[in-house]
């Protein structure tokens, strides 16, 4: 009993370094999807950031050339003011003021028309013949305004559908022409065909389902690449939407956002266009911007989930081989404790239990007992029944001197040939003296072996000391083994106490 308590032991101490086992993986598997969680983090804010980076470059080329077409229109119609100011004007025939009036460059098909309006409204001279169009424009709210207002400077108007273009959509610029008192004379205006912005995006690449945008700061759509079938949008008002009012509020920079038409997440770049009243806007769907990174995410994920399976089984596997090696372990450890005939403990387990519990008595000042017990007359029955008969006997007998002893310290161990020895820690003599009688009478009770017609019994010698510095273990012994004697000489099957 005593050898199985100390594979107990032994067994619960083999259980810390596997417990540290698989301790250290899973904290490696958590340490390595912590750090590849990180990674994985900050590959989808460089996504991001290179998207935005690369989408406001867009922007930024964007709006370098509206602001340079700007300032064309802007050039021509100050030019437009100035030569309408001279005299002598309209002495110069009309093929040679038209050139002076109007700009080749500015004036292009693909841009649009430049007009010269009096101070009622009409068209004094058109870049597009040398008989300017019959048309009037004194209703229009931006000839209005320049007219009550001196100081609105360069006025760009929002789209519509030109009637003088076959109803293209377009935008003016328009500045007032004033007297040099001041007094009201006219409006440079020029248009522009909205076309030609969404030539300009065409040839620039965006990405698959990104769409390039120009605004006025109005909330008009003026321009949109690639255009929707059968819905341009071109005109729309989108003052309304929360994602244009973060626009108009921040002037630059980017976020990300549900669209308002399609509510799919959109990652929004944009600027103002210098000191005009336009917006372009870069919009990229999230699905696209981190497409790469998700394939990313699906490899490096897949990769270390791997990784962590692969850990976590080979803890399993280096856990089970520690177990099968420490089980051998103990089984070695119990051989090495136990004799092989009888299943007690050995000779050698004896003799560190009675060294082990003796220091342990002194230490505590408890009493400290030990049974000494030999089988009656087993050389005779050795002679009867012969060594295979005598060996299950001394089975027989062992068995039954363990099945009476019943707390976890005590030992029953075989002190050699047909004899016993039970320690009995913490136990004095009256304690020793009933378990060692409950043992006699136990084997007494056992039928008869083999053929013969008498019991096998045993001859019982107890000693009990209560151990300190003064005292020898070997005291102790000598008095199990003097009353042992002492049984044997009275008669044998009985048990006496040795003092």
């Amino acid at each position: 009993m005593k050898a199985r308590n100390s594979t107990q032991r032994q067994s619960r101490k083999i259980a810390h370094p596997e417990l540290i086992l698989n301790l250290g993986s899973c904290l490696a598997v958590i340490a390595i999807v912590a750090i590849v969680a990180f990674l994985l983090i900050r590959e989808r804010t460089s996504a991001e950031h290179a998207a935005s980076r690369s989408a406001a470059n867009i922007v930024q080329l964007i709006d370098t050339d509206v602001l340079r077409n700007v300032e064309l229109y802007d050039q021509s119609l100050q030019g437009i003011i100035a030569i309408s100011q001279r005299p002598d004007l309209l002495t110069i025939p009309p093929e040679l003021r038209q050139q002076v009036l109007f700009n080749p460059a500015i004036t292009a098909p693909f841009r649009g028309d430049i007009l010269w309006l009096d101070k009622y409204g009409d068209i004094v001279a058109d870049s597009t013949s040398v008989t300017a169009r019959s048309a009037n424009f004194a209703d229009r709210k931006i000839f209005q305004a320049l007219r009550e207002n001196p100081d609105l400077g360069l006025v760009i108007s929002p789209p519509f559908k030109n009637p003088l273009t076959n109803q293209e959509w377009s935008i003016t610029f328009s500045r007032r022409i004033s007297a040099p008192e001041g007094s009201f004379l006219g409006v440079a205006s020029g248009a522009l065909r909205l076309d030609y912005f969404n030539d300009l995006f065409k040839s620039l690449d965006i990405g698959k389902d990104s769409s390039v945008n120009l605004m006025n700061t109005s909330g008009h759509l003026l321009a949109r690449q690639p255009a929707l079938p059968g819905d341009s949008m071109i005109g729309h008002d989108f003052s309304e939407s929360e994602n244009f009012k973060r626009i108009l509020e921040a002037k630059q920079g980017s976020f990300t956002s549900l669209s308002t038409r399609t509510r799919q997440e959109r990652l929004y770049t944009f600027s103002r266009v210098g000191d005009l009243p336009l917006i372009v806007i870069v919009a990229q769907p999230t699905a696209e911007v981190y497409a790469s990174w998700k394939r990313t995410v699906v490899m490096i994920g897949v990769a270390t989930g791997l990784l962590c399976i692969g850990i976590l089984w080979l803890t399993v596997l280096l856990g089970r081989e520690l177990r099968l090696r420490h089980r051998a372990e103990q089984d070695l450890a119990t051989l090495a404790a136990t004799d092989s005939l009888t299943g007690l403990a050995n000779r050698r387990c004896l003799d560190q239990t009675l060294e082990l519990e003796w220091a342990r008595a002194q230490r505590g000042t408890r009493p400290l007992s030990v049974l000494m017990v030999d089988v009656d007359h087993f050389k005779a029955f050795n002679e009867r029944h012969g060594h295979q008969g005598g060996d299950e006997a001394l089975r027989n007998v062992a068995q039954v001197i363990e099945q009476c002893i019943r707390r976890p310290g005590d030992l029953a161990a075989r002190y050699g040939g047909e004899e016993f020895v039970v320690v009995l820690p913490e136990t004095d003599s009256r304690g020793a003296l009933m378990i060692a009688e409950t043992i006699r009478s136990s084997i007494e009770a056992q039928p008869p072996f083999g053929s013969d017609t008498q019991p096998i019994t045993v001859s019982v010698g107890v000693s009990s000391q209560w151990a300190d510095a003064d005292k020898m273990l070997e005291a102790l012994l000598c008095a199990a083994d003097a009353a042992l004697y002492q049984a044997k000489h009275n008669g044998r099957n009985q048990v006496r106490y040795g003092d």
